[in-house]
């Protein structure tokens, strides 16, 4: 009997069928951060420089340097990940002969990137970037009081939506386009209420006009580097106005006070709102980007998502950037420890542990919940591995070793 099959009646025992799972896992695709590959560098100015409370620590050698270096490390990062899944882009990451400004972005910019989608088999989804720009030294972009940096940075977003719109007609499969911006005061601010009439109005404007192929998706956050004592775009902020506009609220798992859990909010948000967008990461101390491990906050993430049945209503994205170590590896190995938290949600004993709860017998709902945590995983996530044809356990690593030396080294 093969480790698989003997795995998979031990979770029949508990009414738990491994082959429901595994098909259930197929069809939960991950949207992968192309900014990891770069360090948030872009294409937009080789000189640039992040900003904007922005900081990414590391200096790996073998950063992409060109759009076609860094589809190259995202072809190899999906060899290694099973599934099928999306790419996540910021608009810095336009094609261009000639200098464009980030009000004057098209489609045609990111034609490239949509050709690349096509022939891997992935969905795409957009931000619109408003920061690591002159105007944006201010730390204000969409709440400036000046109104010609204001309107800029809506003519930007509004030209992402636009850019968005044809990416989800040309794959047919609708974008998530993410608006986030880095506005508020490194001191206590005299008003708090001016900055955020001025995000709303330049929201409703940005979001005037109907698309057909996008899904508009808002981002809060708690504070930031140069923005430690008030952000405009609150998590109360985009909330309300998520849920005034029924667009995605975008729950970033950085964004929050370190003990604050985006896990928690999952079920209650999706009451009254049509679909989420999550921004998966590890925040150590603050918003600092790690690597997603397979740690306990991850794991009840994906929980609350399977566990309710929600995944056609949760779009999953990773974001973060590490670039102490090798960058591939890094994707891989934060999509392969989403996917297996998936898989880990997909595999308990859900509906045991319903019946437990709401016959009050709490004594075997935690007995459950504790025995099942060491059952084998280990052997299902490998059998998903091997059908998927991607490495099988840590084999992956020789792969991304090998890549780095006839690859990355020679950058």
């Amino acid at each position: 009997m093969s480790t698989y099959d003997s795995a998979r009646e031990q979770y029949a025992a508990l009414g738990v069928d491994t082959e429901s799972a595994l098909s259930r896992l197929k069809n939960i695709p991950i949207s992968i951060h192309c900014w990891q590959g770069d360090d948030v560098g872009g294409f937009e100015d080789p000189d640039g420089q992040l900003g904007s409370g922005l900081a990414v620590t590391g200096n790996y050698p073998g950063k992409a340097r060109t759009p076609d270096e860094l589809r190259s490390d995202l072809e190899k990062a999906l060899s290694l990940i099973p599934g099928n899944h999306r790419l996540n882009l910021h608009a810095i990451y336009l094609e261009s002969d000639s200098k464009v400004d980030r009000n004057a972005i098209e489609p045609k910019h990111f034609q490239g990137w949509i050709d690349w989608c096509k022939s891997q088999n992935v969905g795409l989804d957009f931000n619109p970037s408003c920061f690591a720009h002159p105007l944006a030294d201010a730390g204000l972009t969409l709440t400036s009081p000046d109104d010609g940096i204001r309107q800029f940075w809506i003519d930007h977003c509004k030209a992402s939506r636009v850019v968005a719109d044809e990416m989800g007609r040309q794959l047919g499969d609708k974008t998530v386009t993410n608006i986030w911006v880095p506005d508020g005061y490194k001191d206590v601010p005299a008003d708090r209420m001016a900055p955020r009439q001025r995000l709303k109005d330049s929201l409703d404007e940005i979001l005037a006009a109907p698309t057909e192929h996008n899904l508009d998706a808002v981002e809060s956050k708690l504070f930031g580097i140069g923005s430690e004592a008030f952000v405009a775009g609150s998590h109360e902020f985009y909330m309300g106005y998520a849920m005034q506009k029924q667009i995605l609220l975008c729950l970033d798992a950085g964004h929050f006070h370190p003990t604050e859990m985006i896990s928690e909010k999952i079920s209650s948000c999706l009451l009254f709102l049509p679909e989420l967008l999550l921004h998966v990461s590890r925040g150590v101390r603050w918003d600092s980007d790690h690597v997603v491990t397979f740690n306990d906050e991850l794991l009840a993430i994906a929980r609350e998502i399977v566990a309710n049945k929600v995944e056609d209503r949760v779009h999953i994205g990773l974001d973060f950037f590490d670039a102490s170590i090798n960058r591939v590896a890094a994707w891989t190995i934060g999509v392969r420890n989403t996917l297996r938290a998936l898989l880990t949600g997909l595999l308990e004993p859900t509906d045991k542990l319903r019946a437990a709860e709401l016959e009050g017998d709490y004594t075997t709902r935690l007995a459950l919940m504790e025995e099942v945590k060491t059952f084998p995983i280990g052997a299902v996530w490998d059998e998903y591995c091997r059908r998927q044809d991607v490495p099988v356990g840590p084999s992956w690593l020789t792969d991304v070793q090998e890549y780095e030396h006839q690859v990355l080294s020679k950058r």
